[in-house]
């Protein structure tokens, strides 16, 4: 925990609306009616990752250097809308956010851009965008907790299942999960069920978010030499620890000394 005295920008206590905003330490957050921080800003560099989870998210772009078009379910602050539309120019985010008050606090708290033609923030459902849209995308980012945790219709096997069907053939699934969360190992199964086991974890803290990424077809290329390469390039346009987070997937999923692979991490009967 960041020291020094917390100053709440809306609401006496955090519990007072459904969306507030603090300050410590030069770093705004936003939290959804609790105290559990749900987005982070530094208010010297806006448009950073401040998040080690959303650092980890951006992890998709060891896998894929074709991707196009992001789909975002779930704005928060905007961190990694703000990171994509500053830092990555090749790409278009569309990104869904059902509360317009997230959207109006994300553009007048933290410095979340107007659309353009490479950022297009839409206040709808996103479980219903999913429903009426297949092979939209190339990566789906799904970051999209509320004050309670993950809300339910975001865990089902009918969710991921429209997660899979939503990108094209090579797209990738990043989603935020929360690590001691009970129920983790049934959401990653269910992954693991929609992605037929093409899913890698990477734990960003003990306890801790977990970054799940799921990919529709398994990378042309995991081994280890060729991540730690592309880390090494990537690090040199991102302030994001990218050689670190390949270790981390290295420690944490089924690997040899040369290279990561694709096998289930849980053992029994799907779920």
């Amino acid at each position: 925990m960041l020291g020094g005295a917390k100053r709440w920008l809306r609401g006496a206590k955090p519990a007072d609306a459904a969306v507030d905003v603090s300050e410590l330490d030069g770093v705004r957050a936003l939290h959804l009616g609790s105290i559990t921080i749900q987005s982070a800003m530094r208010i010297r560099d806006p448009f950073a990752l401040e998040l080690s989870y959303t650092r980890a998210m951006m992890c998709f772009l060891l896998f894929s250097s074709k991707a196009k078009r992001v789909l975002a379910i779930g704005l928060g602050g905007g961190s990694l809308a703000k990171y994509l539309h500053a830092y990555c120019p090749e790409l278009h985010s569309t990104v869904l956010e059902i509360n317009p008050k997230i959207i109006q606090i994300a553009r007048s708290q933290f410095y979340l851009p107007d659309n353009d033609a490479r950022l297009d923030v839409i206040e709808g459902d996103g479980l219903r965008y999913l429903a009426d849209h297949s092979e939209v995308a190339d990566v789906l980012l799904i970051d999209a907790f509320d004050g309670n945790g993950i809300p339910p219709d975001f865990c089902s096997q009918d969710f991921f299942d429209r997660c899979a069907d939503s990108l094209n053939a090579e797209g990738i699934l990043v989603i935020n999960l929360w690590g001691s969360d009970k129920k983790f190992d049934v959401y990653l199964q269910r992954i693991e069920q929609s992605f037929a086991g093409k899913v890698l974890i990477l734990p960003t803290g003990k306890p801790g978010n977990i970054a799940v990424f799921a990919f529709g077809r398994e990378p042309a290329d995991v081994r280890l030499a060729s991540l730690r390469l592309r880390a090494k390039n990537l690090e040199q346009q991102h302030k994001i620890e990218f050689l670190q987070f390949v270790e981390k997937l290295a420690e944490h999923n089924p690997s040899s000394s040369n290279r990561l692979f694709m096998t289930s991490h849980l053992v029994g009967p799907s779920l």
